[in-house]
């Protein structure tokens, strides 16, 4: 089991790009590989369905650096999870359920697949937009040599040494920013549910390559849209045409992945009746392409009751004459040409109550005098569009669902306005309003759904949640898992351009102002704070998970990877090496083992105290991990796996480094009396180093 810094390293020195392709290839079609471990190509054509077509031509997008990163998709990570204890055990936050981390999200992204994988509902990132001013470099450091690298690609010493300039230069070419979102993308895909979504917002700088990378990671089958925003009232004045719009792309998991209707919001609708709150609409189809020469079906006459007129002003309908349905209405347009109704003969007759109070459809006199049918049209969800503009740019459509949200919010001006509210108005650039993501958030996940941003930023992303959350009240349980790199303001500032310096001190003097570290994570976390504030002012009655529990993603140290790497456990049969167990620290240690066993972030072992030694209880792992195990804490943990029925964990997790050989010896045979117990146990002892 790869669960520790030393063993993760030697596997990483096998790793190839197709490492996780491969492994997903042996689990689901092992008789695929032959016992040399190569892949069967022929044998695996077998499987295949007739109906699908394996050919040799193809398109694809193709760049310097692909393989490279498919690698570091593969290359598992060797920082530790570090839970922020302080901020943690605050009340507001030791039982929240939202996640933030501080750290490389491609690091976060691999550690959040042990716990996550296929459990995320939805994803909204807004990746760095590679502009040339918005300050991506690449710098994913990963320290392969020219001749390491040639030999795990396969590719020319000088091909090699073209990618590791692109990584080591600070690069911002197409290239390097493709090289940086594949292998975030690949993780990211994994993370979705089936019904899972992910939205990407981006600008026409890379918008046409990531599509095609998208393409390439969820498939050309599981794109749903190009979502157009006006992000820019007024547009970039200085380029030939204003620019006023961005995108956001989005894809699902597979095709049947699930995209929410938009709910209309409470009053918008104008009526009601003895059913419920409707809106009207004319029955007559107001389509010029449709009409009795195309659609003679639904060309055929309503007749009205007119000496009936209820408090709305409607009047009941029929398909027949008689009685007082005597006024015939035919569908004509204004200028009495002849159209058609919308619905049929049999949905009308289903939907019609001569009651106009209980009614579908009825008849209403306009003004003109004339008898118009309308639908009394009492859905509250809509299909959202794919266009997202500003109302003070476009009049008011009639009869227009996307009226019903307003769409200045789209601006992305107003997440500046957002953080003024906060008093943070200066220290992030060109904020994404909350106001944007809780409609994304509305389209892509459920009222209990795993949210994942990973390129936190400003963290709008927590806000959006924590104010649907508070809105929708008690049906409110969305969670946030937010990623954040920790990017060194006090090393950005001694880097900066004369003209960045002023703008790079006003985020310092501000971090300086709340007693917090000069690293970017921190402001996102000071903006959920202050937020979560405003929402219990605005909401006083919500139950809505307005805390976060924080994790900080670290490379151990130099010299701790050299203790690691020089520690033999052949070599060290007498004694234990606590050194080490003290410079990660226990909460370090177990936090990381919880993630990686797949019980999550938030997930709280039991202490358990053993004669005195004191282990850690969850699930099916039983977690040893201070030094000095003694004969009466392993004979107290023999006994209560015989005396007590809920206590059985099927693997016995120890930290290698703390315990002598004697110890684990002794743990390994009184472990395996329970074989012969009634419980009949085979535990799994798992030694990590």
């Amino acid at each position: 089991m790869i669960t520790m810094i030393k063993d993760i390293m030697n596997a990483n020195d096998s790793a190839t790009p197709n490492s996780r392709e491969m492994a997903v290839l042996k689990e689901n079609f092992p008789s695929c590989f032959r016992a040399d471990g190569s892949f069967d190509i022929e044998r695996f054509k077998e499987f295949l369905s007739d109906k699908i077509a394996v050919t040799g031509e193809g398109y694809e997008l193709k760049f310097l650096g692909k393989n490279y990163a498919r690698l570091l998709a593969s290359i598992d990570t060797t920082t530790v999870v570090v839970p922020d204890e302080e901020h943690n055990s605050k009340p507001e936050n030791m039982n929240s359920e939202n996640i933030y981390i501080s750290g490389d999200n491609l690091d976060g992204l691999k550690h959040l697949l042990k716990s996550y994988s296929r459990k995320v509902k939805m994803i909204y990132i807004d990746p760095p937009y590679n502009t040339g001013t918005d300050g991506f470099v690449y710098n994913d450091s990963f320290n392969f040599t020219v001749d390491e690298l040639s030999e795990k690609l396969s590719i020319s010493e000088e091909h090699a040494q073209r990618i590791l300039d692109l990584t080591k230069r600070g690069s911002a070419s197409h290239s390097a920013w493709l090289m940086f979102m594949y292998s975030r993308l690949l993780l990211a895909r994994d993370l979705l549910s089936d019904d899972g979504v992910i939205f990407i917002s981006i600008d026409d700088n890379e918008n046409h390559n990531l599509k095609l990378l998208c393409d390439d990671v969820f498939g050309e089958d599981n794109f749903v849209a190009q979502i157009i925003v006006q992000s820019n009232k007024r547009g970039q004045t200085y380029k030939q045409l204003a620019k006023t719009h961005e995108y956001i792309l989005v894809y699902t998991r597979n095709i049947d992945g699930k995209i929410n209707e938009l709910m209309k919001e409470v009053g918008s609708f104008k009526m009601e009746d003895n059913v419920s709150e409707f809106s009207e609409r004319e029955l007559r189809n107001r389509n010029p392409k449709f009409g009795r020469f195309n659609r003679p079906n639904l060309y055929y006459p309503i007749y009205v009751d007119t000496t009936h007129v209820d408090k709305n002003g409607y009047s009941p309908i029929s398909l027949t004459k008689h009685g007082n349905f005597i006024e015939e209405v035919y569908p004509l347009n204004s200028e009495g040409q002849e159209s058609c109704w919308r619905w049929g003969t049999k949905k009308l007759d289903a939907n019609n109550n001569e009651d106009t109070m209980l009614s579908n459809v009825v008849a209403r006199k306009k003004n003109t005098g004339e008898y118009g049918i309308y639908e009394k049209y009492r859905k509250t969800t809509y299909k959202a569009k794919t266009i997202w503009f500003s109302d003070a740019i476009i009049d008011d459509l009639i009869d227009e669902d996307d009226d019903i949200w307003d769409e200045t919010g789209v601006i992305t001006e107003q997440g500046s306005v957002e953080l003024g509210n906060y008093d943070m108005g200066d220290v992030f650039d060109f904020p994404k309003p909350s106001y944007l993501v809780k409609k994304v958030l509305t389209l892509g996940s459920d009222h209990d759904s795993i949210c994942v941003d990973f390129f936190s930023g400003s963290a709008t992303t927590a806000e959006a949640v924590m104010r649907l959350n508070a809105e929708l009240m008690s049906k409110g349980q969305r969670r946030y898992i937010a990623v954040q790199l920790p990017e060194d303001l006090d090393l950005k500032y001694e880097n900066a351009s004369a003209t960045e310096k002023p703008k790079v001190q006003r985020v310092i003097d501000f971090l300086d102002s709340v007693s917090r570290p000069h690293t970017l994570d921190q402001i996102g976390m000071e903006r959920i704070i202050r937020a979560a504030k405003a929402i219990k002012e605005e909401f006083p009655d919500t139950t809505a998970d307005l805390g976060f529990r924080h994790f900080i993603l670290a490379e151990p140290e130099q010299n701790t990877l050299d203790k690691l790497e020089k520690f033999d456990p052949n070599e060290n049969k007498l004694f234990a090496n606590k050194d080490i167990l003290s410079e990660f620290g226990k909460p370090t240690v177990l936090a990381t083992w919880l993630v990686r066993d797949g019980y999550g972030l938030t997930a709280d072992a039991e202490e358990l105290n053993f004669a005195g030694y004191n282990g850690y209880y969850i699930g099916k792992h039983l977690y040893l991990i201070d030094p000095e195990l003694s004969n009466k804490a392993i004979e107290a943990i023999v006994v209560k796996y015989e005396t007590d029925g809920s206590f059985n964990p099927e693997n016995v997790v120890l930290f290698g480094y703390s315990f002598t050989w004697t110890e684990m010896e002794a743990l390994k045979i009184n472990l395996k009396r329970l074989k012969d117990t009634e419980k009949n146990l085979r535990i799994n002892f798992d030694i990590r180093y």
